[in-house]
């Protein structure tokens, strides 16, 4: 147990100070060069944007080891830790693109962090079905967060916009493993719940 807190504990400081190693994967943003220059304001809100999905990288991270932390399915644990390694690349994308930006992260995520873990762990300790329902219903609902953020941002922003694009697909991936993996339904109060619970997060993640 001393040792599974110590490992968790190195994770989350390794995911705060962005120095969890990824899959390696390519920087999709490498993939498109700007031709015309963002305006300020064009800037201004993707530096926004990406300040919100860095906040949100960073809670997914502890989702997934508060879930596979009480996960007594092997096979799911695995599932949860490998997923949760995948979203890791786009903790690294995120914070490479607002440094890019020229923007900062947001204060609050150590808060995001700790009070997500919580969450993965309460709906992971209610069984291995309804732990996975939470992952597709989280992952659902990051495909539209980031549809909404896609429309959004200027098009001229070619380097965010391949970097969501990119996210977007690999979250719609994990909502389909974890449908197929077993989820369970959740009920509409809970998905309520969740979207409520979300925004909190990112409106406050915009601007702190």
């Amino acid at each position: 147990m001393i040792n599974n807190f110590i490992n968790e504990l190195d994770i989350a400081l390794k995911t705060l100070s962005y120095k969890k190693a990824g899959t390696q994967r390519g920087y999709p943003a490498d993939q498109e060069q700007n031709e015309e220059a963002l305006t300020e304001s064009e800037r201004a809100l993707s530096e926004s944007l990406m300040r919100v999905n860095l906040a949100g990288e960073v809670a997914a991270q502890a989702l997934y080891r508060g879930q596979a932390w009480v996960c007594k399915d092997k096979k799911i644990k695995e599932h949860l830790i490998h997923a949760g390694d995948e979203e890791t690349d786009h903790l690294i994308w995120c914070k490479k693109r607002l440094d890019e930006l020229q923007g900062k992260p947001s204060l609050l995520n150590p808060v995001w962090y700790a009070g997500s873990f919580a969450i993965g762990a309460i709906f992971g300790a209610m069984g291995e079905t309804t732990s996975l329902g939470f992952v597709e219903e989280t992952e659902k609902q990051v495909v539209k967060h980031l549809q909404r953020h896609l429309d959004r941002v200027s098009p001229k922003d070619k380097e965010t916009i391949e970097i969501l694009k990119t996210m977007q697909a690999d979250e719609d991936l994990h909502a389909n493993q974890a449908a197929d993996s077993g989820a369970e339904d959740l009920q509409s109060p809970t998905k309520k719940i969740m979207e409520v619970t979300a925004k909190v997060m990112t409106s406050t993640s915009a601007h702190i």
